[in-house]
């Protein structure tokens, strides 16, 4: 939790805004994906009683579990994005808010490097964002994770650390020269 800290107070200190995009569902589960599946997040196979279980979610919007934790909780002037779908891009403010500013860089931290990581770097990259995920501002299954960072994410977009990043975005720059 320590590094993100670090970032977010790096982002806020040098005017780089921060977003947090967060599952947000309704109780009913009507806003869920309804596409059928297999397995449960642990890959043991689903049976029709878990089925119907899985069309409400684990928690609804508004509830204290769906909160960012309080030592990284938004700000005034951070940007909330509820989104209903792992993807943080899909049916979200998240695409307008970053081209209203300007913003063609994302650097990505969060849970579920394997899912909701996953997802919204591939769609960064598919809206012409350069993603940059923050390896170590990541949470999710260890092997996993450490798979996608490893052999997926390099191909894809810049993986860097979060100390690489906050020496990035303090550095002194030359007038008009941007980062690599």
């Amino acid at each position: 939790m320590a590094p993100v800290q670090r970032l977010i107070a790096t982002c806020r200190a040098t005017g780089v805004p921060v977003f947090y995009a967060r599952g947000d569902h309704r109780a009913d589960g009507a806003d869920l994906a309804q596409a059928p599946r297999d397995a449960d997040k642990q890959l043991r196979p689903l049976t029709d009683e878990d089925r119907m279980r899985a069309r409400l979610p684990h928690h609804a919007s508004g509830s204290p579990e769906v909160q960012v934790i309080a030592e990284l909780a938004p700000r005034p002037g951070d940007y909330d994005i509820p989104k209903h779908r792992w993807n943080a891009f899909h049916q979200t403010g998240l695409e307008l808010s970053l081209r209203t500013r300007d913003i063609r860089t994302v650097l990505i931290v969060g849970g579920s490097t394997h899912v909701g990581i996953a997802s919204t770097v591939y769609a960064g990259r598919d809206l012409d964002f350069d993603m940059v995920v923050v390896a170590d501002g990541l949470t999710g299954l260890e092997e996993e994770r450490t798979y996608f960072v490893e052999r997926i994410f390099p191909r894809m977009c810049r993986v860097r650390h979060v100390e690489q990043v906050v020496t990035e975005l303090t550095a002194p720059r030359l007038q008009g020269i941007a980062p690599a």
